[in-house]
């Protein structure tokens, strides 16, 4: 193989590796006071480096997937709109813990509002085969570098309960 050759099959490799797809893990416990806690099991997939892919939560009894966005400045509210689904438009209803809350509870977010609070956080919108919804928000341990960084956040199911789950 003569030299312009290998140089041109090493940029290709380098190219395919680059576009390669990224996977990560992660985990949490659901808790309630009667019950003893059940692990649940998270995994993510993406094709651009962990800012945007899909993301599965296997329960005991359910499997939850859907996609999964980081929030940037520069996200459009039309964006958002996959991440209502199954949820009062703008999670109103489910107070930012780290943020102080600005309004009277519940308060719908308009899309300003909320892509100011979750930027440079990773938010989900999960649900079952048979309409369950799962709600997750991460605060990125290193925002520039997407889940690839790992993150710490917290999931609600459509019934109230949570989960603390870690990346």
């Amino acid at each position: 193989m003569k030299l312009y050759q290998l140089l041109a099959a090493s940029v290709l490799v380098l190219m395919l590796m680059a576009g390669c797809t990224t996977t990560g893990i992660g985990h949490g416990e659901i808790t309630a006071f009667d019950k003893p806690a059940e692990p649940v099991l998270f995994s993510w997939t993406s094709m651009d480096g962990g800012i945007s892919g899909t993301m599965m939560a296997k329960l005991p009894d359910a499997v939850y997937e859907g996609k999964f966005f980081q929030i940037t400045h520069q996200t459009e509210s039309v964006t958002l709109a996959p991440m209502w689904s199954g949820w009062i438009e703008g999670w109103g209803d489910w107070p930012y813990r780290r943020h102080p809350y600005p309004y009277p509870y519940p308060y719908p977010y308009t899309a300003t509002q909320f892509i100011t609070y979750y930027s440079g956080k990773v938010i989900a919108n999960l649900a079952t085969k048979d309409g369950r919804h799962m709600r997750c928000r991460v605060d990125l341990f290193k925002p520039a570098s997407g889940m690839t960084g790992g993150g710490q956040g917290d999931c609600q199911f459509s019934g109230g309960r949570s989960i603390i789950v870690t990346f």
